[in-house]
């Protein structure tokens, strides 16, 4: 396998796609923590938190 490189049925060169998704940006998980600590209306309070602590908070609001 020494400078052979991985190639799918129809040709395409993995290294070439692990490369370049490398280098196309955020993931879908890093968009939704930074919008849950940057944006969205009061959606910084439930970033970095526990479920357990977010359910108690839910609880405590509808009581």
């Amino acid at each position: 396998m020494d400078n052979e490189t991985n190639r799918t049925v129809a040709g395409t060169d993995i290294n070439e796609v692990k490369r370049q998704n490398a280098n196309s940006g955020l993931t879908y998980n890093e968009v939704k923590a930074l919008i849950a600590k940057t944006g969205g209306k009061g959606t910084g309070v439930y970033s970095d938190t526990s479920p357990e602590m977010v359910k108690k908070q839910i609880e405590r609001d509808q009581s």
